[in-house]
């Protein structure tokens, strides 16, 4: 039925289309306009455009002229006009859309569009990429159009100050990876003064391989952590210990008829598919004996039976060389969508900390987290978000349902012509390894350029040396050698390059048939001695009359024409030996992924085609569903070296490929579900962050907490509801005594405690507090208490907040069990969680009132009778100037705080403010 409407009414992207092509054509239509400008005439548009927006007109009133503009300077500049597709994919970009646009169509250039024309409008736009190669290339080599239409470009990379940063994020189009932009919104959200901030707000965003970035990373959630303090010991102990256990597979187990016998040899069990590890009775028992205890089980036990599910987690289920590699004496994680190392990045809840002891390098300490975000929610802070990338159509409802965000199929500007082959499969790992190499040489041997495939380290690693023996010159391509990335991946469409890759496939990075006249010009000027900084001058834009720069634009400039003529030869001997042929070692999780190693074949109509190899033996038809062609194989005794093609295979792989998509969606969609709740929780504390950080007067705003701390004391000790013989007015007096209250203070006689309500008591305590504060603002002078209630109120929220992102990640561990109990865990941690927040706000008002009344100023002068502190000259000197007089017996640090809250003196607020420390 479906098919039938679809074939009447045409699907969504075709209706979408004919709504965008009238807009299209105006742009077509302004074409001879402007190739007839000068260029000054051209320059000068910038500012025209911008008095339109000034003068009351839209976005999309100046579009046409806007885009038309800036395909005229593309092809001035870089030397490529717009195609009519890329000019829809820009307008849907500046929908706040997906443009699914397929490989070597021209998405960074399609881009360009709908960055330049809403960088008009003065807000600023972040354009996204996976990574800081594609960012650094795209802001220089799309930076050239840019800045001759007099706009900025900034740069966010790896490694910046914050200076840098300020700089690049003030710019008209800044570029950058979804991490950079994600950490620097956490960090900003942390700082104590305003003009440390570095990100100026969130207008609208571009992200490039959207799939990548918003559909793979979102599992994993942005953390910024500190240094905690727990020991690391514990991990190596564990670790030597998880070494003497044995383990047994879930998948080995249901392979045995002698279940049980190998179940009781067994240490600990290790599901593959849910990727979890846990230890058996008979491992329970050993860790008893080595660890000396009665019951591993007993709740004072906890910490080390955490230590060693983890142990035993890096061992059974975490793998060297596809879930992470050891580079540097570091632990880096490999993403398992795009092979990529994830730097700055660390598994959570001690994990990194078990890896790191099992491959015997320094353990760092656990960390305390103190921001974090999910992706889903970074993103959705943006007033506009597009996105685009080859292969969205699969996840469409996912895009829908978290993000808003429709899929609009962009039309390719040549029809495709890649040959799709069908999938091979073989019996065993090795027969499939054999097969590869054999179809490898085959096509190598008339020159075909091969990009071969696999979805880890460890298996590019094992076909090379392959191909190695065979004598077959090749690169390779991993998360090793991720620095050589874009040069490999360049030139991997030259006659008779075979190019081994990891899944990342060099994405963002053209495959070219014939090869890469930039690449192979940079690489010669390298061979002449030209500096980096030179060859990167040379191939940007800007104005200059630098001898030595221009002399290497010309010499740029020359060779890349040489190059250019060369490969234009080349490339029709490829396309004769049939364009560039994909091979898959494997199939991916997600149908997605298999798209896009596909993808890389067949840009702007050229040959090419692709096929797949797949064993029973590879994990995906292991764990999810080979059963049944296997006992089909041994009933028809095929050997390893026969392939077989059948439907039920292609309809087993579909159909385990959908289940786990279904899966990994069900995970994305629960971490959005609980980072929800914190997120709003997150929007009040930030909100409340900048209203300081901007300079609002907080005076009010402080008083106002005072009153509500003395209105909450007083319903804890003295309960309306409670008779009068119950009320707690000497504990009442112990919490303010010392720093609001002398012993002679809140005590009554009977007749004048039977007249006594709690109203007077908190009449009482609130004129006592603003008198109190009222000497200390004229002894420490306005400007310097107006200064301190904004530092103390800033340390409180911070050092709260932080701890309740522990507390809720606590909570949610334990939460997910109430599901048995028939209650929903998200509404029990919405509702929780709320409470906490509660308490939360209500210790930063007591903390915040009692350090405002107590805290102590030291300036650089001695006191006399009473220190009067002189307001300095900067925010920075006000800050180092701030710090607690100490006066008799210091407090030991593991001592009860003299403050009354019930913490360890190190770890309450008032550590650092008291007098007395």
């Amino acid at each position: 039925m479906a098919n039938i409407l679809t074939a009447f009414f045409g699907n969504y992207s075709k209706r979408e289309l004919k709504r965008i092509q009238p807009v299209c054509n105006k742009v077509l239509a302004l074409e001879d306009k402007y190739k007839a400008m000068t260029e000054g005439e051209l320059k000068a548009q910038t500012p025209a455009l911008k008095k339109r927006l000034e003068n009351g007109e839209t976005l999309d009133d100046i579009l046409p002229d806007a885009f038309a503009v800036c395909r005229e300077v593309s092809d001035r500049v870089l030397g490529t006009r717009h195609y009519p597709v890329q000019i829809i994919g820009g307008i849907v970009l500046h929908q706040g859309r997906i443009a699914e646009m397929k490989t070597g169509e021209g998405k960074t250039q399609t881009a360009v569009l709908a960055a330049y024309l809403n960088a008009l409008s003065g807000k600023g736009v972040h354009i996204v990429t996976v990574n800081d190669y594609l960012a650094r290339r795209d802001s220089e080599w799309m930076g050239k159009v840019y800045r001759f239409l007099g706009l900025t470009v900034g740069l966010i990379v790896h490694d910046m100050d914050n200076a840098g940063r300020k700089a690049a994020y003030a710019a008209d189009i800044t570029y950058g990876t979804n991490n950079e932009f994600g950490f620097d919104y956490l960090r900003d959200n942390m700082v104590i003064y305003k003009e440390n901030k570095v990100q100026r707000g969130h207008n609208f965003a571009v992200v490039d391989e959207v799939d990548s970035i918003l559909i793979d990373e979102a599992r994993t959630p942005l953390i910024i952590s500190g240094q905690g303090d727990k020991s690391t010991d514990l991990y190596n102990k564990a670790d030597h210990f998880a070494k003497t256990l044995r383990l047994v597979k879930v998948a080995e187990l249901n392979d045995k008829e002698d279940n049980d016998e190998l179940y009781k040899d067994a240490d600990y069990i290790v599901d593959e598919k849910a990727k979890t590890a846990t230890l058996t009775p008979s491992g329970v028992k050993k860790a008893e004996a080595y660890f000396g205890l009665e019951n591993l089980t007993d709740a004072a036990n906890i910490t080390l039976q955490h230590h060693i599910n983890q142990a035993i987690k890096a061992r059974g289920v975490m793998q060297k060389d596809i879930d992470y590699v050891v580079k540097d004496g570091e632990v880096i994680i490999v993403d398992e969508f795009t092979g990529r190392l994830m730097y700055g990045r660390r598994y959570n809840e001690g994990l990194h900390q078990a890896i790191e002891a099992k491959e015997g390098v320094k353990v760092a300490r656990e960390s305390k987290t103190l921001a974090t975000i999910t992706f889903q929610n970074f993103f959705r802070l943006y007033n506009k978000l597009s996105g685009m990338t080859g292969t969205a159509m699969t996840e469409e409802a996912e895009f829908r349902e978290i993000y808003k965000l429709d899929v609009i199929e962009i039309p390719t500007n040549r029809p495709m012509v890649r040959k799709d082959m069908p999938d091979v499969v073989y019996k065993t790992e090795k027969g499939k390894f054999n097969a590869v190499i054999e179809d490898i040489a085959a096509h190598h041997q008339k020159g075909q350029p091969i990009l071969v495939g696999t979805i880890s380290i460890e298996k590019s690693e094992q076909l090379s040396a392959l191909l190695r023996k065979r004598g077959i010159k090749h690169e390779v391509l991993n998360a090793k050698y991720h620095d050589k990335e874009a040069e490999i991946v360049a030139q991997a469409g030259k006659l008779g390059a075979v190019t081994i890759a990891t899944n990342m496939a060099g994405r963002g990075t053209d495959i070219k048939l014939g090869g890469n006249a930039e690449f192979m010009a940079k690489a010669e000027m390298r061979r002449m001695q030209f500096s980096e900084e030179l060859i990167g001058e040379a191939t940007a834009y800007s104005e200059t009359d630098d001898e030595e720069i221009l002399n290497a634009r010309k010499t740029f400039r020359e060779l890349n024409e040489k190059y250019e003529h060369e490969i234009e030869r080349e490339k029709d001997r490829v396309r004769e030996a049939g364009g560039l042929y994909i091979i898959g070692t494997e199939r991916h999780e997600s149908r997605r992924i298999d798209n896009q190693l596909r993808g890389r074949s067949g840009r702007q109509g050229d040959p090419g085609m692709s096929r797949f190899y797949i064993s029973l033996e590879d994990d995906l038809m292991r764990l999810f569903g080979g059963e049944r062609i296997t006992m089909l194989m041994d009933r028809l005794n095929v050997d390893e070296d026969t392939p077989i093609e059948t439907k039920m295979l292609s309809n087993t792989i579909e159909g385990a490929q959908r289940k786990i998509e279904g899966r990994n969606f069900g995970i994305r969609k629960n971490v959005l579900q609980y980072d929800d709740v914190m997120n709003r929780q997150r929007e009040i504390i930030y909100t409340q962050r900048d209203q300081v950080l901007n300079g609002e007067n907080i005076h009010d705003q402080v008083m106002k907490m005072i009153e509500q701390a003395i209105e909450n004391q007083v319903a804890q000790y003295i309960p309306k509801s409670t008779l009068k013989d119950d009320w707690n007015i000497e504990g009442l007096r112990d919490h303010y005594m010392g720093w609001m209250l002398t012993p002679q203070d809140l005590v009554y006689t009977p007749d004048e405690l039977e007249r006594l309500e709690p109203e007077f008591l908190v009449e009482e305590l609130t004129k006592r507090a603003k008198m109190i504060y009222e000497k200390r603002e004229e002894a420490f002078g306005e400007p310097l208490m107006r200064e301190l209630e904004r530092v103390v109120l800033l340390k409180n929220v911070d050092t709260e907040w932080m701890d309740h992102i522990d507390a809720m990640e606590e909570l949610k561990k334990g939460i997910r069990l109430r599901a048995y109990g028939q209650h929903d865990p998200v509404v029990e941690y919405r509702v929780e969680g709320f409470d906490m927040f509660d308490q939360m706000i209500a210790t930063i008002r007591e903390n915040t009132a009692r350090m405002m009344l107590t805290v102590q100023i030291r300036t650089k002068e001695e006191p006399q009778r009473e220190q009067v502190a002189k307001p300095t000259a900067t925010s920075a000197d006000q800050t180092d100037e701030k710090r607690p007089m100490r006066k008799g017996k210091k407090i030991g640090p593991n001592d009860p705080c003299p403050c009354g809250s019930g913490k360890k003196f190190k770890k309450c607020t008032c550590a650092e403010y008291h007098p007395n420390n």
